[in-house]
């Protein structure tokens, strides 16, 4: 999906293939609200796939560079692991089930707005939401003006509660950053990852690495094996051991 993104952002936003600039790709591939409801239309030339697939083309278009790696950095450090407890297949079927809904999320909070949205930042919230539950006790690296080593459940959780802070009350005004898709995709990535993932693959595990020590420190120092024939000893006010 990586690649995919990067693809996509090689060949329609820096003119490889294409003689649009990345406005006109925005509008092409872009997802807005009032032309999916059907309030305003694409002019024909910009009109190149069907209104609905807006719902999954928008996510693999991005503004700038910039904005095209810091949605790529989240992918780099979540979506594998939620991959490895989907599947491949059905990691493919998660990612755009995300980026639709969160789309969607979107077009009902902005009904009327003829500025398409674009960007995998959806599909990003998705993840975030499907690793909160796979993983909450792994630790991640914050560089928060220096670099800590916190736990994913106290990371992430701030930044949904800052989505959700901005879009009620700070972000009317900006119109640059689509908070309401990033709600939707967390809410879907939550909710879809309790029924996509595969067999045997819990719930809130513990983390990894501190499984690893755990396991290192049993080989390391295993217990005593029991010694054959020696019964625990009786109590020593007379009343029976529970082996007889």
């Amino acid at each position: 999906m990586m690649a995919a993104n990067v693809l996509v952002y090689l060949l329609l936003q820096t003119r490889l293939f294409v003689d649009e600039v990345p406005v006109e790709s925005a509008y092409m591939w872009g997802l807005i609200p009032a032309v999916f409801n059907g309030t305003a239309w694409r002019p024909e030339e910009l009109a190149v796939v069907p209104d609905w697939a807006t719902l999954f083309t928008y996510a693999f278009v991005h503004f700038d560079l910039w904005h095209l790696v810091g949605n790529m950095l989240f992918l780099w450090v979540f979506a594998d692991n939620v991959e490895d407890a989907l599947g491949h297949v059905r990691y493919f079927i998660f990612y755009l089930l995300c980026a639709a809904a969160a789309g969607y999320v979107f077009v009902l909070s902005a009904p009327l707005s003829e500025g398409p949205l674009i960007g995998a930042s959806g599909a990003v919230g998705g993840n975030i939401g499907a690793y909160l539950l796979l993983h909450p006790r792994a630790k991640v690296w914050v560089l928060v003006f220096i670099p800590l080593h916190l736990r994913a459940a106290w990371v992430l959780s701030a930044w949904i509660i800052f989505q959700f802070v901005v879009a009620f009350w700070g972000g009317q005004g900006d119109e640059q950053i689509a908070w309401w898709a990033h709600i939707g995709g967390v809410l879907a990535g939550a909710v879809l990852v309790v029924f996509m993932r595969q067999r045997g693959v819990p719930l809130f595990a513990p983390d990894p690495y501190e499984a690893h020590v755990a396991r290192r420190r049993l080989m390391q120092d295993p217990p005593p094996p029991p010694q054959e024939g020696v019964l625990p000893e009786r109590e020593k006010d007379g009343t029976k051991g529970p082996w007889q």
